[in-house]
């Protein structure tokens, strides 16, 4: 027997014996009156703690739970401790609701959940930029009224969702592409996954222009040279003919070599994901290779003119920034016609170590500036091979500059030259004015790498 009934049970007992007593010793009028009298109270007690409970049961939120004597004090007690679990389970409910919906809302994916009617449920912020919708204003809304792409809707009716839709040109940003795919679940409900994919296709774009330019690039010299092969191989030629024929197939092989060499470096750059060293630069020295591959490239063409301050701090690896600042200054050298004038420096101004090549060449015109540091591109295609480039110097230099976290700045103007600037960021750079020296002069200095 529980405890609501033991009591109930105590009280008739208590007042039957009262009852009982009174009927024995003060007559049977006495004995029945006050049990029924006693009856009475007890019935409209209850009665007013039954209305007190239905208000508590009644009530649209949760509030206080009221307190009583006797047995409606035990059923208070026990009505506030199950309303106390429910609550906390409820509160645990909406805490990991919450927390679900946070995680859906960081998700890079768009998420769009439909009912059976193919109405808006709920979406996330992505979703929102995808499709250029409102979750407060839309919900409720048939998906169909809100997108009627025709790919999307023949996508959506036709029920086939084991590949997802490439929508292009959708939302909020032009010129990007996004997936959709359509999962059911539950009952006749649907929901609505999307990825923008922009960056995902232009590195798959990136990556045909590489082989087709990496196959183009090779073929040129590959035929040159399977043609000379085959001419000295079947015709009789002169020995001056067969000299310069072999010296036609060198210069081709010598440039299949080069694209090999800067190829390998670039997937070395790409490939070492340790930061270089914070090591000082010996900047004079750097200064006197560039200088000394600027004027064997110039062979007295040019007017080649440096300014660098050697107290300037330059810190990082020698080898890598020796790499993308000479493949600047060669640039410099085989675009700018002969009599033109180049001039290399070295500064340190407003906490950054600055280093330019300026030249007074053919120019670049600005819709090529952005795409200057993308593999093989070339602002002229058949000048850059008659001067030896390999169309992979100026991704080289992009890759070295990311991992010293310098930037690149481009000025140029058509038919009066250009300037590269790079800038370093304040932990790689430092100006020491006592440990300045005198530029060193080199001999024969090795041709720097890539």
């Amino acid at each position: 027997m529980n405890v609501i009934w033991a009591r109930s049970v105590a009280i008739l007992v208590s007042l039957t014996v009262v009852a009982t007593g009174l009927y024995v010793f003060a007559g049977p009028v006495s004995g029945l009156l006050f049990l029924c009298i006693a009856l009475f109270l007890l019935l409209g007690y209850y009665l007013f703690q039954i209305n007190r409970l239905w208000k508590v049961l009644d009530a649209p939120a949760y509030g206080e739970i009221p307190s009583a004597l006797g047995l409606w004090g035990e059923v208070y007690y026990r009505l506030h401790r199950l309303v106390k679990r429910w609550r906390t389970q409820v509160l645990q409910v909406e805490q990991q609701h919450t927390r679900f919906i946070q995680a859906i809302q960081a998700s890079p994916y768009g998420v769009l959940m439909l009912d059976d009617a193919d109405q808006i449920e709920w979406c996330n912020d992505v979703a929102e930029q995808h499709f250029g919708l409102n979750a407060k204003r839309d919900v409720r809304q048939r998906i169909t009224h809100l997108i009627r792409r025709p790919e999307f809707v023949h996508y959506l009716t036709r029920e086939r969702y084991d590949e997802p839709l490439i929508m292009r040109d959708m939302g909020e940003h032009k010129r990007s592409s996004t997936s959709v795919q359509i999962l059911p679940y539950g009952e006749n409900r649907k929901l609505v996954l999307t990825q923008d994919i922009t960056k995902v296709e232009n590195t798959e774009a990136m990556r045909r222009d590489f082989v087709a330019n990496v196959s183009h690039e090779l073929k040129t010299p590959l035929t040159v040279l399977t043609g000379f092969l085959e001419t000295v191989r079947d015709l009789p030629v002169s020995e001056e003919d067969r000299k310069r024929y072999i010296d036609m197939m060198l210069v081709q092989s010598m440039r299949m070599q080069h694209i090999v060499e800067d190829l390998l470096a670039l997937a070395k750059l790409e490939s070492d994901v340790q930061p270089p060293t914070l090591d000082p630069v010996d900047v004079g020295g750097l200064a006197a290779h560039l200088v000394h591959d600027a004027e064997a490239l110039s062979q007295g063409r040019h007017d080649i003119h440096a300014e660098i301050d050697t107290a300037v701090v330059l810190r990082g690896s020698e080898g890598e920034l020796l790499s993308a600042l000479g493949n600047l200054v060669s640039n410099a050298v085989r675009y700018t016609p002969d009599g033109g004038r180049i001039a290399i420096r070295m500064t340190y101004t407003d906490g950054h170590s600055v280093f330019s090549v300026s030249d007074t060449g053919l120019g670049i015109a600005p819709e090529h500036i952005p795409r200057l540091t993308e593999r093989f591109y070339r602002v002229d295609r058949s000048r850059s091979r008659d001067t030896g480039g390999t169309g992979l110097g100026l991704a080289i230099v992009k890759h070295v500059l990311s991992r010293h976290h310098a930037d690149l700045r481009v000025t140029s103007e058509v038919g009066r030259g250009s300037t590269f600037r790079i800038v370093f960021p304040v932990d790689r750079s430092g100006y020491e004015p006592e440990s300045a020296q005198p530029m060193p002069q080199l001999g024969d200095a090795p041709r720097h790498a890539a």
